[in-house]
Order: C-alpha cells, then structure tokens, then sequence
C-alpha cells in the first residue's frame, strides 16, 4: 500500500531507495514459562544470540573506516568486553535452567541486576559504565527477538539504503556518518538540531519530526524522501516514482552546476569581498572544505572528541586531533570551539542531565566547572596552534565574571606550557559566541576583550523566543525573520565594528541562501557554514549589490507584520 508522511525538511535534495529500520530504545521482553524438554533448545538459542552478537561488534571493529572517530575502538572493545563476562554469557543460562524462564527474560533479568549493582557504585565514571551494559544486553536482545541493530552491519549497499529511526542524537549521526545511507528520516527532531545541522553537512536529504514513521514502515518498504519539501513516500507507484526520478535528475544537475563557483572570487558586484567559512565536526570533514572552496574553518565543533566514548580524550589525543586540521587547512585558518557539551548533546560521564540541559550546565559553564578538563583541552589547542593558523572560541558567554575566568584559565593553561618548555602562539586569536541574548546586549564590551565575535543563530534564536530548538511541536514558532533576532544580530555587527573587531555569523542563518542578502545588507561580511551549503551561498553573494540590500534590510528588520516578512524577504531576493 502506498501512502505518504508529512514532517520538517531539514536538508535538500531527494532520495530514493529502501527502508532499513533502527532502534536505540529497551526491549520489552516477555516472560514465559518451558517445559523442561525445550530447555537444552533454549541454551542453544541464546549460545547462538551471545555469538550473533559477538560477531557482529567484530565485523564492525574490522571495517572502521579510516577516517570514523579514534573513539570508536574503544567503544566496540570495551563491549566486547562485557560481552564476554560471565554476568552476561553464563548467568542467564543458570535461571533459564533453574526457573525453565525463556532466555529474554533471564537475560533481562540478569541486565536490571547488573544495573542495580552499578548504581550503588559511588565513583560517578565507574557507575555511568551501566549504559555500555545495556546496550549490550539490548543488542542481544535484538538478536533474541529478530529486531534490528543498532548499529547498520547488516546493510546490503548494492541498493540505496534509507535510514529510518525513533530518534538519532548527535553521537549517533557521528557513527553512522562513516556509513553511507541515501538519506535518513526520523519521528522526532527540529529543523536546527544538532542532528540536522550534521546531516546538512553530509548533504544526506532529511526529513524530521515524522511522528510515527519508525511504527508505519517496515524493512526494505521503498521510500522517496524529499528533504525540502519534508515528504516521505512509501511504497509509490510507478508514475509518482517516474515523476520522483526527474526531480532527482534536476537536483543532481543543478548541484553539478554550482560546482563551477568552487574558484570564482567571493564578492558583491560592487567588490566587496565576502569570507566564506567552513563548520566542521570530524578530522575528515576537511576534504569536504576544500571542495566547497572555503577561507578556512570557521567553527569546529571539538565536542564531537568527547562522544561515543566512555572515557576522556587525553590531552596527546585532542592535540594530535587539532594539529591534523590546521596542518590539512594548508595555512588557512580554524577556529575551535572549547567543549560544548549539554542541551542534546550528552557524553556517558560526568555530569547527570539537568531537568532543563539548554538552561543548564553547559558549553563555558560546564568547562569552568571542570577546571581539570578545560585545562587539558586548553594545554591541547595551544600546543597545536604552532601548526598552522589556529584561533580558540569560546561558547555561549553570557557574563563579564565568566570571561575574566575563562582568560584566567587561559593564562593558566599558557604558564604550565611554558614550564614544560612547549611551544605555543602566544598572540593565538581568542573570541566570543554570541548565543544568548544577554551577550548580544553586551557586545560591546565582549567586543573590546576580544579578537573576534561569532553569532550562533540556533541558539540566539532558542533563547530569544524561548522556544526548544529540537521540539517539532513548537518548530513553527522557530523565527530567524522575528524583528528581536534580527535587532540583536544587527546589534551585535555594528559593536564589532565599532571595536574594529570582525563578527561572523556560524549558525544555520549562514548556510540558507533565503537569508543570504538579509545578512548582507544587516552589515554580515563573514559567513561560516556546513560545506554543502557553502556553494549556494556564494552564488546569492555573487549576484548582490550591497548598495540595494542595505535599505531593504533595515525595512525588514523594522517590520512587525508578520503577513509582510515573506513579501519583504522576496523583494529582497528578486
């Protein structure tokens, strides 16, 4: 049966291929009673899961793709690892015997008592290693009940595969951004999470916020995902997958063409130059920034170190980490965010999540409050700024208390290199995010301490109208247009000039070419952006003349009609 699904497109372009389901969420398992004579049965069933599984984490330990994130061998060794204690492998096999329970339940049973003795562990690391259980005892639960791993071993990728889940988190998309998928689509998610913001940056189309997708579609259902339009087709017939075909043809074309632009000179009509920056995650999204023709990095998002591992990245760890970029950048310069973890981005230690991660202990006030941890990222981006152009930004500043800290930390960081005689930039580019709207009203004064600013738009947004960027059931009221965001970015442009300071703008405003003019004539001349979008964006700059935009763009930061902001924003872009 043919049928389709609504959500929010939240990257481009259209893909067509077959449904290959996962599930992060703990298996309700039932229990049932054997006789005796299917109990040697049942011990075999479960001997063959624990192998299944066993091979499986192998599989996927010896085809890591060079480029997948150092963490991830860790990751799979220490599962292996509990995959073959006894608490796991044997124990159940002792109840299934004893109680003539079915092997889920003894299993699951034997999971809750392993969990139980963890959470009476006091060290906090020791007692987060109850989550690499689970996960482990689910993934033999999966193979107990015929459900799908986690983790896409099993996919054929002779035929375009499409990833369809409950949810993925920002760690998820980190794993599988080493596996190639046609597209992803998901039931929950927001146009600016962190998980759309990666797969903009795979250029993988996108549809989030389906609802019930992962419950109504069933393994190898052919889909058609059209990420712009936030449509999912299931199952179409042969005239709509025809008409499909040719949509895909056309983008594919049209992608093709902006590829011309890679060498042309980023300038208005008038002349002005226009930097174009790139965001990147991982060591080897760089190849995709050289392809894009980018200035150089503009945002690195260091976090993505810190996921998917249950343990810290050491300081030799983050500084080879860093150093590999700004070698590869070839002279041109990255701009790394310290840690910025919290809101959706959660690591397995430290810190439980708050009731309200946005409003909690995040980004900055995480670092401040590990003084131990920031030191050690500190002490690793400094040692690699002798590598090339290397400049450090920090994220979500809000007060004068938390920066004059953050320079303490700094000064601190530069005095224990120097004693153990390390090499560093001592002039290395400090800057500032401007995300919430406290530091937008303070920009002068972050202007004057600072070499440099960056807007982050995502959450400048979230904060300014207090709506949850990852909460599709309030994404209509999502506004990058609202007349307070537009103030407070163009308040910000204007205290960064007024210190003789440069602001660039890293949130998703940057990569959408509908607001590329806006920007333009609000005073932006530094952009930075996933690499996919990079091209697009240079081809609105290519076609502006900053002489026109700059009164259209005060008259629709003045507007409060909201019926005449989308009239406006097409003037604007006619």
């Amino acid at each position: 049966m043919s049928f389709s699904l609504h959500g929010i497109g939240v990257s481009g372009g259209i893909a067509i291929g077959y449904a290959h389901l996962t599930s992060n969420a703990r298996i309700e398992v039932p229990q049932y009673m054997l006789d005796r004579k299917y109990i040697k049965e049942e011990l075999a069933r479960f001997d063959e899961a624990i192998l299944a599984t066993r091979a499986e984490l192998e599989t996927l330990r010896n085809h890591i793709p060079a480029n997948a994130p150092a963490e991830l061998s860790a990751f799979l060794d220490m599962h292996l690892m509990f995959l073959g204690d006894s608490m796991i492998a044997e124990e159940p096999k002792r109840l299934i015997r004893e109680t003539q329970c079915n092997a889920e339940w003894a299993l699951a049973q034997q999971m809750e008592a392993l969990v139980a003795r963890f959470e009476e562990i006091d060290d906090a690391y020791l007692r987060s290693r109850q989550e690499d259980v689970v996960q482990v005892v689910q993934r033999v639960l999966k193979a107990l009940t015929g459900h799908p791993s986690h983790l896409p071993l099993d996919v054929d990728f002779g035929v375009e595969r499409i990833l369809v889940a409950h949810e993925l988190s920002p760690a998820d998309m980190v794993l599988f951004k080493n596996v190639h998928f046609a597209a992803f689509i998901t039931d929950l998610g927001g146009a600016t999470s962190h998980t759309a913001i990666l797969a903009r940056s795979m250029a993988m189309p996108s549809v989030m916020a389906l609802h019930n997708a992962r419950g109504l579609i069933r393994d190898h259902d052919l889909l058609i995902v059209d990420g712009r339009d936030g449509v999912v087709i299931v199952n179409p017939d042969e005239s709509v997958l025809a008409e499909y075909r040719l949509r895909q043809n056309q983008w594919r074309i049209d992608t093709d063409k902006l590829k011309r632009l890679k060498t042309s000179k980023s300038s208005t009509l008038d002349g002005t130059p226009i930097e174009l920056m790139a965001n990147i995650e991982l060591l080897g999204d760089v190849d995709a920034v050289k392809a894009a023709g980018a200035h150089g990095v503009g945002l690195f998002r260091s976090e993505f170190l810190f996921l998917n591992r249950s343990d810290l990245p050491s300081e030799d760890e983050q500084y080879e980490s860093y150093k590999a970029v700004a070698e590869a950048l070839d002279g041109k310069p990255v701009t790394i965010r310290t840690l910025d973890l919290g809101a959706d981005k959660q690591a397995p230690w430290g810190h439980n999540v708050a009731d309200n991660p946005a409003l909690g202990l995040r980004a900055i006030r995480l670092c401040l409050a590990e003084p131990g941890l920031f030191q050690t990222q500190l002490r690793a981006i400094l040692r690699a700024s002798i590598h090339g152009q290397v400049r450090i930004l920090i994220p979500m500043l809000v007060s004068f208390m938390e920066l004059r800290q953050t320079l303490q930390r700094i000064d601190e960081a530069k005095d224990s290199l120097r004693r153990d005689g390390l090499k560093f930039d001592e002039g290395i580019p400090l800057g500032g995010m401007i995300e919430v709207p406290a530091a937008a009203l303070s920009a002068g004064f972050f202007a004057e301490q600072l070499d440099f600013l960056s807007i982050g738009t995502n959450d400048l947004i979230q904060y300014t109208l207090a709506i949850d960027r990852a909460d599709d059931s309030v994404s209509h009221l999502y506004d990058p247009l609202h007349p307070a965001v537009l103030n407070l970015i163009q308040y910000t442009l204007r205290a960064g000039a007024k210190a003789g300071k440069p602001v660039s703008v890293c949130g998703e405003m940057a990569g959408d070419p509908l607001l590329t003019r806006l920007l333009l004539g609000l005073g932006l001349r530094t952009f930075s952006m996933q690499p996919a979008s990079l091209l697009q964006v240079k081809q609105q700059i290519l076609k502006s003349h900053l002489e026109a935009l700059t009164p259209m763009a005060q008259r629709l930061l003045k507007n409060t009609d909201p019926d005449k902001t989308a009239l406006l924003l097409n003037r604007l872009n006619s």
